[in-house]
């Protein structure tokens, strides 16, 4: 898959653009099951007519932009995002840049000029509450007008429903604020993740305690789940992708894992952590990018009396997440997507 964010530079043969492209354009903040289902029909549509598949996103996510700290925080990086693309089937990643001045383009411009002038777009597939632009104006039916005028066909993509509820990363937000990390996984379509890189802690986990901790310096704006105690699958060095550029693969191994996820108040500590115990697993991993998979939510964080009190609730916690992460039962987040 090709990457970049410069929407008249883009990465296709000449021949390729001539043709024209089929494209999807959206936020898509967590890729949940409703985004496959519209990235999959876009790529669905590219490969009936011979045309290069295309999502078009904003980084940062439009919100950040207009609401600042009011803000909700994304579910999902843009390093993480990109991999579910290419997962996906899409031929060309475009990541706008999105500023101010980008908020405040007309549909029509936007169409004119990067749907048209720059995309050359043949097929637009929308989801079904799409709109973009100033005041949103750009909603379905003005991008099927702007399409007569240019010569590309629209098809907005109905919503997806899960259990009678409609799939959307506010819903999504709503079940990891309650620690509903399996609620969030079914909604997603895999585990909620959060990633960054493993930086020195307190030094506790492994002298004090005896359980040594990979703590996690975290990207940026990541939505962490409710303060507690969770079985997970830990990535050591997650396939990354940068702009511009492709998709080369890559990966990591999935470790077993429990990590808490809130201020250690044992310990009286003031900031907010996620700290992993890897289960059999002792290698030096500090600088290393990491990915933690939220599977189950074991407990509430909560003040133990003393330090042989909370190794023994570690040790249960530890025995606990062994259980739910074995081979037969734990659910993979590797490939989730496609």
């Amino acid at each position: 898959m090709h990457i970049t964010d410069d929407p008249y530079s883009i990465p296709l043969a000449p021949r390729a653009l001539v043709r024209g492209c089929s494209v999807t354009i959206g936020n898509f903040d967590g890729v949940h099951l409703g985004h496959q289902a519209l990235i999959r029909r876009t790529v669905e549509r590219a490969r009936e007519a011979g045309l290069p598949a295309v999502a078009i996103t904003f980084d940062p996510h439009p919100l950040h932009v207009i609401k600042g700290k009011d803000a909700p925080p994304q579910l999902i990086s843009l390093q993480h995002k990109l991999e579910c693309f290419a997962d996906l089937g899409i031929n060309l990643a475009l990541v706008m840049p999105f500023t101010l001045e980008t908020a405040a383009w007309t549909p029509e411009a936007f169409v004119q000029k990067i749907l048209v002038g720059c995309l050359n777009t043949r097929t637009l597939v929308v989801g079904y509450d799409y709109a973009f632009g100033k005041g949103r104006r750009g909603n379905a039916a003005l991008l099927a007008a702007l399409g007569q005028e240019h010569g590309f066909t629209v098809e907005q993509f109905p919503a997806l429903y899960l259990h009678g509820d409609i799939v959307s990363s506010t819903r999504i937000r709503v079940a990891l604020y309650s620690g509903e990390v399996a609620r969030a996984a079914a909604l997603l379509g895999r585990p909620h993740s959060v990633e960054g890189v493993v930086v020195k802690g307190m030094n506790r986990g492994g002298r004090l305690l005896g359980f040594p901790t990979a703590n996690l310096h975290m990207d940026e704006g990541l939505l962490l789940p409710a303060k507690g105690v969770y079985a997970v699958l830990a990535e050591v060095s997650p396939k990354r992708h940068s702009l511009p550029g492709i998709c080369t693969g890559g990966g990591g191994a999935y470790l077993k894992g429990v990590a808490n996820v809130g201020n250690n108040p044992t310990f009286g500590d003031e900031y907010l952590r996620v700290e992993t115990h890897l289960l059999d697993f002792h290698a030096d991993i500090y600088g290393s990018p990491f990915r933690v998979h939220f599977i189950e939510r074991l407990r509430d964080e909560r003040k133990f009396n003393g330090v042989p009190e909370l190794v023994e609730q570690i040790k249960r916690d530890a025995a606990k997440a062994r259980e739910i992460l074995s081979v037969d039962s734990a659910p993979s987040p590797a490939r989730a997507v496609s």
